[in-house]
Order: structure tokens, then C-alpha cells, then sequence
């Protein structure tokens, strides 16, 4: 009987010199310092990254402890980097004035670094409705060229708006937004941006704001003028009443001023102060933080105050 030659099978030098951990590590994405001047923005990023209070913490942060979680980007054909999440932590090493940030780099196709930028993103604690409509809607738009086989139609008009969705599907399950609702938001993309702005600074509410986009480009101009100077804020009754009438085309800019100037239930009497008047007073950062009547409010307390300590001293 003949011996069979067993085969050996031999380590490689690597294995030979080098530990399972470090194997690991080198299948494992790794964290790289990066020059931020090599990292571009996201294409049409739909979520703002403004210099807040909290922007401000950032940069303290960053100056004292440096970026702790890495940011996502993804290789460019020229060499430098697209961010995919960290646009906010990116921003806060350029005010701290720090050159490099950590990374991890990933080869991302255009759809999985959209759906990606989302994810990472629409989890925040404050966002903007106009933030989510874009986010939402480039996300779907990157499942459909995906070749996900979903359909989802516009209520009003019956056309292809975008993928048929589940919020699990979409969002994952901790978002929580219902397909209407998904709708809806879509919607405000349609919004000329001054008025998607006043959304964003509620003082047009959601579901108006949803009707209002079914208007033409120049009627919503027309709304957006009515509001801004008789601050007449469409009602949910009377947004439908105006896309009724732009579906019929029967909108005319003398319709929109009789019923936006119709009294609403339970309105109450308000002071109108015009913006050149007051605006010059106001602090950029109140400004954008959209809580002007918050601010003025203070300050006529404040200055109640003084004046009845002023009135006290004097009757003494």
C-alpha cells in the first residue's frame, strides 16, 4: 500500500509575522487624517450647517478635544474626497482653525453615499421641514435608481411622484414618518424658497404650506407679498381653498387677497410693526435663530421694568 504524500500547506510571511488582531485591523476600515482643504461639500447637501450657539460649542469641543467621531467621505477620480457625513463637525474644525480631521473612506456609488447622508442625518434632534423634504426626496430618488420596484403617487394628481414606500423601507424604523407624511414633506420641495423659509420659521404652518405648493410660481409670489406686508397667514381652509381654484384655473391674484384678507375663527388682534422700522435693532443671531418675537418680548419687559423702577425712584 502506498504512502500518500500529505501536502503541507504552508503560512504565509504575513501570517508568519504578524498577529490575527493586526490582520484584522488591516481588513477593517481604517481612520485617516485628512487635509479639510481636500474634502469638498456634498452635492446639493439638503441639511444646513449654520454658525449657532451650538456650532459655537462645536468649535470648543474640537479646540479642546478634537473631532472624536470620524466624519464619512468617499474617494474622488482627482485625488481629493467628498464628504458624506460630518458636514457640521468639517465646518467646526474650519472656525477652530484646524487643518486635518479623522476619516473613514468608503467607495460609495452616488445612490449609496445619498442614502448614506440621509441615514446619518434625518436622526438629529432639530430639523428643519425644509431640510427633511430634501432629504427625503433624494433619498427616494436614489432607492428608485437602485431599481427598487416601488411606486408612490401624488394624491392630488395622480402622477408618479416618487418610490413606493414603508417608513421602513425609507427611513428604518426609528424615524417613525408615516407614506403620507413622506408625501407631504415631498411636497414643500415645489415651495418657491421664500415661502419654504417661512415654514422653516413656522410662521406658515406644515399642512397650509402643503397645500400652497400646488400653486403656480407667480401665485405663490402673490401670497408670499399679501403675507409679508398684511402678515396674513394662510389658514389650512383657506390653502385649499386657493389650490382649488388654481386646479379649476380660476386664481386670479384679486382671489387670493379677498380670501387671504377674510377674518379666521377666533383671530385675534395683532400689532404690525414694519421690518425696516425694527429689523436694524435686531441681532443676526435672534434673526436666524427665528425667534424675533421672543426677543422683542424681552425687551419690553425689560424695559417695564425700568420704568417702574424709574417711577418708584421718582415718587419718593
Amino acid at each position: 500500500m502506498e504512502k500518500q504524500e500529505q501536502k503541507m500547506k504552508l503560512p504565509k510571511l504575513d501570517d508568519l509575522f504578524t498577529s490575527q488582531a493586526q490582520r484584522d485591523y488591516e481588513k477593517a476600515e481604517k481612520v485617516e487624517e485628512i487635509d479639510i482643504s481636500k474634502i469638498s461639500n456634498f452635492p446639493e447637501h439638503p441639511f444646513k450647517v449654520v454658525n449657532d450657539d451650538k456650532m459655537e460649542e462645536m468649535v470648543k469641543s474640537v479646540k479642546e478635544y478634537g473631532v472624536i467621531l470620524p466624519v464619512i467621505v468617499r474617494p474622488k477620480e482627482d485625488g481629493t474626497y467628498e464628504m458624506v457625513s460630518g458636514h457640521r463637525r468639517k465646518r467646526a474644525c474650519e472656525l477652530a482653525g484646524v487643518k486635518q480631521i479623522r476619516c473613514i473612506v468608503k467607495n460609495l456609488t452616488d445612490d449609496e453615499a445619498t442614502i448614506l447622508m440621509v441615514d446619518s442625518n434625518i436622526q438629529r434632534e432639530e430639523i428643519l421641514p425644509s431640510e427633511k423634504a430634501f432629504a427625503y426626496k433624494m433619498k427616494l430618488e436614489a432607492m428608485k435608481h437602485q431599481g427598487k420596484n416601488i411606486d408612490i403617487y401624488d394624491n392630488e394628481t395622480s402622477a408618479p411622484m416618487v418610490p413606493k414606500l414603508t417608513s421602513r423601507e425609507i427611513l428604518g424604523e426609528n424615524v417613525g414618518e408615516s407614506r403620507e407624511n413622506i408625501r407631504r414633506y415631498i411636497r414643500l420641495t415645489y415651495l418657491v424658497p421664500e415661502l419654504l423659509e417661512q415654514v422653516d420659521l413656522k410662521r406658515i404652518a406644515f399642512r397650509p404650506a402643503v397645500e400652497l405648493s400646488y400653486l403656480s410660481e407667480e401665485n405663490q409670489y402673490v401670497v408670499l407679498n399679501i403675507f409679508e406686508f398684511d402678515e396674513a397667514t394662510p389658514s389650512l381652509s383657506q390653502a385649499i381653498r386657493l389650490k382649488k381654484l388654481e386646479q379649476e384655473g380660476n386664481l386670479t391674484e384679486e382671489k387670493i387677497e379677498e380670501i387671504l384678507g377674510q377674518e379666521k375663527p377666533n383671530q385675534k388682534e395683532f400689532i404690525k410693526i414694519h421690518n425696516e422700522r425694527i429689523e436694524k435693532y435686531i441681532p443676526t443671531k435672534v434673526k436666524k435663530s427665528g425667534k424675533v418675537e421672543d426677543f422683542i418680548i424681552k425687551c419690553v419687559e425689560e424695559h417695564n421694568k425700568r420704568e417702574k423702577l424709574r417711577q418708584e425712584r421718582s415718587s419718593r
